[in-house]
This record gives C-alpha cells, structure tokens and sequence, in this order.
C-alpha cells in the first residue's frame, strides 16, 4: 500500500513537472532563438525539477527557487502560480509563509526603488504580479487545507458520537444490571431473612424432636450463609450510584406486612387509609423502607414485636418501622455491613427525603423516614446529567467534548480563511496602488486643459501649468533627436498613473506635443 502511494506521489510530481517546464521550454525552443538558450533551458528546467522534488517537504523552499527563477524567465510564474497554492495546501503553519511572502515585497521594493532605480510603475507591476501569483494562490490553497481540515473534524466529530451513543447504550445496560441486583439483593435477602426466621421458631418448638429441631437449625445456619454469599455477590454486582429498584408488581405495602406475618414475625401495622393513592415515587420509596426494616428485624431481632406505622402529615409521609428487643437475640451468622441501610439512605435522599436509623432507648431498633408527596425538581440522578443522549437514553456527564470544539474551530478556520483568501488581495491591491499613485503623480500631472493651451514655439518658461516634476518614459517610446530634449508628464488617472503627455523642446521652445505610444 506504501508503495502504491509512493508511486502515486512520484507520478504527480513528475507530471507536475512536465506541466511547468512546457511553458519555458516552448520559449526557448521556438524562433527566434536566443544566445545561449539551451544552457538557459536546461537550467530552468533543473531549477524546476529541484522545487518540484523539495515541494512536498520544504514547499516555501520551492516557492523561492521559481522565484529566483523568475529573474531570468518570466514563464516562471505559471511555477510561481502553483508552487504558492501547493505551499498553502501542504504548509501547516501559516507564520513562515506570512513572513516570505511579507518579506519579498519589502526586499523588491528596496532593490527596485533604492538600488536599481527601475521606477515606480516596474515596482507597482510586479508587485501586482506577486500579489497575483503568490499571495493569492497561497491563501487559496490554505482555504482548502482548512477545508479538509473541516470535513476531517466532520468525521471525528461523527465518530465521537457513534462512540457516545455505544457509550451510553452500554451505560444503560451496566445501570439495568445494577437493577436486577439490586433487585435480586432486596427480595432475595427478604424471602431468606423469612425463610430463616421460620427454621428458628421450627428449631425452638418444643412438640418436635431433637432430630427434627437439629435439621431445622441446620437449614437456619445454611439460609444464614446462604444470605451472606448473595449479600457479597451483588455487591460485586451493584454500582455505588445505582438507581434503585421498583418493588415487585403487584405487591403492596400491606401484602409485605401480611408476608411477615406469615413468616411467624409479630407485625403490628398502623396505615393511613388512602395508602393506595399515594404518589408512585413515595409508594416505592416507602415499600423500600418497610421492605429493609422488616429484613433487617427478621435477622437481627427474631421473634420481637415490630409496628410498622405509615401516616401522612401536611405534604409528607413518614414511615417508621421498630422493632423491640430480641427475646433471644440475633440469629448467629456473619456480623452486618450496614450496606442495605446506606443503600435505602441514598433512595431516601434522592426522592428529596430524609432517613435516620438507630437503636431506641428500650434496646429496639429504629427506621424513620420523612418522604415528600410531590417528586423533586429536576429529574436528573447522580451521574446522569440534565438531558438525554440518542435514542432517549440518558446522556452520560462528561460527554465527549474534544471532537465537537475541533469541529468547531474548523468551521472558525474556514471561514476566516476564506474571508482573507477573498478580502486580502484586494485589501492589498487597494494599499499598492495608495502607495503607487502618489509617488507617481506628485507634481508630475499636467492636466488636459493646460495640455491644450500650448502651442508650438512658445518658449518653455511662458508654459502656464508646466509640471515641477516629470515621469520616466513609458517603454517602447521612440528616442528623440539628439538636438531635442523631451518631458513625459502623467494625467494622473487613478489606480495605473502612466506617462500619457510628451513635450519636446529645442533651443528652449516648444517643437512637438502629443501622447505617449502606451
């Protein structure tokens, strides 16, 4: 694959070649022929060979070399032309081309005006040719490499939001894990706290014999260890922000005291009597609550009383579950991580809510809660921020940003690019020919009225509106006699002042007039 991209690259670097070599050595080659012109070609044509092959590496280096070349070719600027797009497409900082392509005006402008004295309208055509073969392509070509730079962040950009979406998909499926073991933790760790309840009371029933009291505590022992290998299980499981769980369908309040019940636990209940109509959030905060505590009384405090309240009081509902003093003791087995309590705290909190918990002054044990009866603002749990991903999930905190500012600063880049490569050569053709006019036309405009006013022979001191300053000849104009001198004067015509008057004189008179061959 190296290769094949490496052979692509060399053919367009040779075709690149073929295509800026043609217009020199047509030149060259074509009548009439100059001294000296096969050296000159094959000179041109290995300038253009050496910046075709530093193009890719060093493009500003290439940009220099057909600019030397451009000294003794002036077909050399068709390389300019493309040498300067190719710096923009391939350079990646824009500081060392702003400052050669700043540079070489302001070296031009010295070697012109200050050593070669060529005159201000040579100095004003190249820059014009240098703004049109240099800066202009070189902004055109970053314009496209911010371009591309664009529609690579576009990708990006795509990409980091496929890898959003699997994220928060696989978010949603750890949190339904987290659910099903909390689940699993809860109505599990019930239904054996029960279970272990029952095989106590069969192993203290005095109408059962020794052997059938030994299997009952045996099934005791392993229901305890048995809790505590599932307690340890979904712990490895659960998440520490896991949303909690919903109680099991269909069941209510009262069935869960009724299940007690059931199981040999002595529960009294006082209920409010709209319990059924209470808000969902607090139903299934509330049924949480009991759920644990009556657990909890199940292992800790086998065979005490318990009284499970539930009443409502202005826009709370407060659930307390107590339990006595075991008459016994606790069940043996592991000692309690405390981990059921914590988890039905941060349930509590979440719904806006307060728990407390602890020992009461007769030796019983306490659960409290304080249950708001509308849901809290806002809707977002701990985790989850405010909003949702693709496809209704919730959108996780921290969401990929890096992606989405590089898009961003692209789309910046572009335009501002686009903007100078469009603004830029206009804005400084603007300020060229600022500068050029008036060193061309400062007391050097002979206006047209006055141009008519002269007549042949007139002496030149009695010339009424005869310029202080006069301009150089325009290229190609006729050399006149020796025996006659003639002045150029400019009409002072706005961008491009050139000479347009021609005044001869001889002997200090007037001989001919007229305009210029430009």
């Amino acid at each position: 694959m190296r290769k094949l991209r490496d052979r692509r690259r060399w053919a367009g670097d040779a075709l690149l070649w073929v295509v800026l070599a043609a217009p020199a050595a047509y030149a060259r080659l074509t009548p009439p022929h100059e001294r000296h012109a096969v050296p000159l070609l094959a000179g041109s044509l290995l300038l253009l060979a050496a910046a075709v092959t530093v193009g890719r590496r060093l493009p500003l280096l290439a940009v220099l070399l057909v600019l030397l070349g451009s000294v003794v070719d002036g077909n050399f600027v068709f390389a300019l032309l493309a040498f300067s797009y190719l710096a923009g497409r391939r350079g990646e900082r824009a500081a060392p081309a702003a400052a050669l392509y700043a540079g070489v005006p302001i070296a031009g402008t010295v070697l012109h005006l200050a050593v070669l004295d060529t005159g201000t309208a040579t100095w004003f055509l190249l820059s014009c040719v240098w703004l049109g073969a240099g800066v202009f392509p070189w902004l055109v070509g970053r314009y496209r490499r911010q371009q591309q730079a664009l529609v690579l962040a576009g990708w990006e950009h795509a990409e980091a939001v496929e890898r959003e979406q699997q994220g928060a998909a696989e978010h949603v499926r750890l949190r339904e894990r987290a659910r099903i073991a909390q689940d699993m933790h809860d109505t599990l760790g019930h239904e054996l706290s029960l279970i272990a309840l029952r095989a106590a009371a069969l192993e203290l029933a005095g109408d059962l014999d020794q052997r059938h009291r030994a299997a009952a505590g045996e099934l005791r022992a392993s229901v305890a260890t048995a809790t505590e290998r599932l307690h340890r299980i979904i712990g490895m499981l659960r998440e520490t922000d896991a949303p909690a769980s919903t109680r099991p369908a269909g069941e209510s309040i009262a069935d869960l005291v009724d299940g007690a019940r059931e199981a040999g636990m002595s529960v009294r209940a006082r209920l409010i009597p709209d319990v059924a109509v209470l808000p969902e959030l607090a139903a299934q905060t509330a049924h949480r609550v009991i759920r644990e505590a009556l657990t909890n009384a199940a292992r800790y405090a086998p065979g005490a009383p318990v009284t499970v309240t539930l009443a409502a009081t202005g826009d709370q509902v407060e659930v307390r579950v107590v339990n006595a003093t075991p008459p016994a003791g606790p069940l043996p087995g592991p000692p309690s991580h405390g981990s059921g309590l914590l988890a039905i705290g941060e349930r509590v909190r979440l719904v806006g809510g307060v728990l407390t918990a602890g020992p009461t002054a007769d030796g019983g044990f306490a659960v409290a809660a304080r249950l708001p009866l509308t849901e809290p603002a806002g809707g977002a749990e701990p985790g989850v921020a405010a909003g949702t991903g693709p496809g209704g999930a919730a959108r996780p905190a921290g969401f990929p940003t890096v992606a989405r500012q590089r898009l961003r600063d692209g789309r910046r880049d572009v335009r501002r690019s686009l903007l100078t490569a469009l603004g830029a050569p206009f804005a400084v053709a603007l300020l060229l020919s600022l500068v050029y006019y008036p060193s061309a036309t400062a007391g050097s405009v002979l206006d047209q009225a006055s141009f008519d006013r002269m007549r042949i022979g007139m002496p030149r001191a009695e010339l009424a509106g005869l310029p202080r300053r006069q301009v150089a000849p325009p290229a190609g104009e006729p050399a006149p006699p020796a025996e006659v001198t003639c002045e150029y004067y400019t009409d002072g015509n706005f961008p491009l002042a050139q000479p347009t008057w021609r005044l001869c004189f001889a002997d200090g008179r007037l001989t001919s007039k007229g305009r210029t061959t430009t």
